[in-house]
């Protein structure tokens, strides 16, 4: 393991040298200004390094692993529902359920604790003057990240194409876009992309591979990829549809103005 560690920690090195040079390069030769706290910035970008070689290791040694292991337990006999299997012993996709269940709470629970969906949360929140509650930001995009993920596995099982999903999830978020208000749609878009960050992504990736390894006849690299194109379109669709459900419950909740004596 110390031998992996410091593989990657000089991979990390490579990758972090070009975003090191370009920023202390324009500092010093466009800006032509020192470094403010010189000392300090040299620390942090140390801490980045270290910060990201452990996380890498954190990756292939654990989450990886594990989300691969989950999802070879839960595709075995003990676990699938095969109750009304058939006298063929054909195991079709309804026998699946503890996996889209398993699939539809990992995506929830990483959502939520994502950092970079509650940095957004927390700034859309402040910038509406708390018309917008940040907490039910979260929930909507981890909704949406839940059935979305669910969805993919239920791709993977089934071996159904990516693209057709795709392209009517697309179409749900365009008919979406045409209603929604306009403050709510770049909003919604932004959503979807922050779930695809460092919680999320590596364990909903690992499930996927994880699954259509289990799965007979399904390829992990034609079918293992393409979970994290579900995490980040569905939320698009449920944070217009939350934006949708308030203005829909303040109009009812309004009383209609009383009418004018003439």
């Amino acid at each position: 393991m110390l031998y992996d560690f410091l593989s990657i920690l000089g991979d990390t090195i490579l990758d972090v040298a070009p975003i090191i040079a370009i920023l202390f390069g324009f500092q010093f030769l466009v800006l032509r200004r020192k470094v403010p706290h010189f000392p300090m910035v040299c620390i942090g970008f140390v801490l980045v390094v270290l910060g990201l070689a452990l996380f890498l290791v954190g990756l292939e040694e654990a989450l990886f692993p594990l989300g691969k292991s989950m999802a070879l337990q839960l595709t075995q006999k003990a676990y699938v529902d095969a109750a009304d299997i058939t006298t063929t012993g054909a195991i079709a996709w309804y026998h699946y359920m503890w996996v889209y269940l398993f699939a539809a709470a990992i995506g929830f629970s990483t959502t939520i604790a994502e950092p970079a969906l509650i940095a957004v949360s927390l700034k859309a929140s402040e910038n509406s003057g708390g018309g917008l509650s940040a907490w039910g930001l979260r929930v909507a995009v981890a909704v949406g990240v839940a059935a979305g993920v669910a969805l993919g596995t239920f791709r993977i099982v089934t071996g159904l194409p990516l693209h057709y999903f795709i392209m009517a999830g697309y179409g749900v978020v365009i008919v979406q876009t045409i209603f929604a208000r306009k403050w709510i749609i770049p909003l919604a878009y932004d959503s979807g992309g922050v779930t695809t960050s460092t919680v999320t992504v590596p364990l909903v990736a690992a499930l996927g591979l994880g699954l259509a390894g289990a799965i007979p006849g399904r390829s992990p690299l034609i079918d293992g990829f393409g979970l994290i194109a579900f995490a980040s379109l569905f939320p698009i669709m449920t944070v217009m549809g939350y934006a949708l459900l308030g203005d829909w419950r303040a109009r009812s909740s309004t009383p209609p103005e009383e009418e004018k004596e003439p």
